[in-house]
């Protein structure tokens, strides 16, 4: 079966991690023999008109692909191209879900899965701060140490830990507008936490992340890394919180709570995987790749 696909990144990022993954993806389609070509999202516009829905590219007309892979989070073109029926992975749903802490945080208390005590803060338009008594109810329920983590950002960049209510009320105040979240702080994670990268109904390939000096273990912080071999409630719970959000494949973040118990920390529908091969020697982008062919192939087991 002869397979075309598209591979894209976002080139207006900075770094070289973003093309790299596309890179990867790229490699290990070539060796399944498809037709495969990495395009930027900024060189696909997406038309809308009364008459017509489709994709603008330099080549017009282009013929549509089979597939598209993101490594980007660009959920409006991942959308458009739904809608013109080609089969997007992740798909626009899960990427947006994944994309908004929030949204995933409520995901996964719906499925019932340990996540951080979380408290949602509520939407202003202004850098008005809580009522006195809720802000109070707020540091009753999660204490401190309490996180505040922004909804959006990545690599551990917008995540805060607040260790007074003095501290909180200013943090809240630098981030006026943004949404965010408060979180129960999981001490006996600090500075360490667990990668698990799952593709389909199986973990590939997991990691243990620690950071000597930073509560946060990510290795864009610091942290340093090594392979990981995942329990079964482990691997049961990186599984399941992937497919509470729809995705296909996907980077979990677990935190070790009190007698090593596995807590939800996030769902990356992106996940980089060049960190995870230098710890490991496993090459997800091959898992991701087969198991794309499979599901095109009509594969439903993939």
């Amino acid at each position: 079966m002869h397979v075309t696909g598209w591979i894209i990144y976002n080139d207006s990022l900075p770094g070289k991690k973003f093309i790299d993954f596309a890179q990867w993806l790229e490699k290990a389609a070539i060796q399944r023999a498809s037709n495969v070509k990495i395009m930027s999202n900024s060189e696909l516009l997406s038309f809308l008109s009364q008459s017509e829905l489709s994709v603008l590219t330099e080549e017009q007309p282009s013929a549509l692909p089979d597939f598209v892979v993101f490594t980007d989070k660009d959920i409006y073109l991942a959308k458009q191209l739904e809608l013109l029926g080609i089969s997007v992975f992740n798909s626009s749903e899960a990427i947006r879900i994944s994309d908004d802490k929030i949204l995933t945080y409520q995901q996964l208390a719906t499925a019932k899965l340990p996540i951080p005590k979380t408290i949602i803060y509520p939407k202003t338009f202004t850098s008005q701060q809580l009522k006195p008594g809720a802000l109070q109810a707020a540091i009753h329920r999660l204490g401190f140490p309490m996180i505040v983590k922004e909804a959006f950002g990545s690599f551990g960049e917008q995540v805060y830990l607040i260790h007074n209510k003095a501290d909180l009320i200013q943090q809240i105040k630098n981030l006026a507008t943004k949404p965010f979240v408060l979180q129960r702080f999981i001490s006996t994670s600090y500075g360490k936490d667990l990668r698990l990268h799952v593709v389909g109904n199986k973990v590939v390939a997991a990691m243990k992340r620690q950071s000597a000096h930073d509560f946060r273990a990510n290795i864009t912080a610091g942290g340093t890394m090594e392979a990981y071999e995942p329990s079964e409630e482990e691997q049961k719970l990186a599984i399941l919180a992937t497919q509470s959000i729809g995705a296909d494949f996907a980077g979990v973040d677990l935190l070790v709570g009190e007698n090593d118990s596995p807590i939800i920390c996030e769902i990356n529908s992106n996940a980089h995987i060049r960190n995870l091969f230098d710890a490991t020697g496993i090459n997800v982008a091959t898992f991701i790749i087969d198991y794309i062919f499979k599901k095109i192939e009509g594969n439903t087991n993939a």
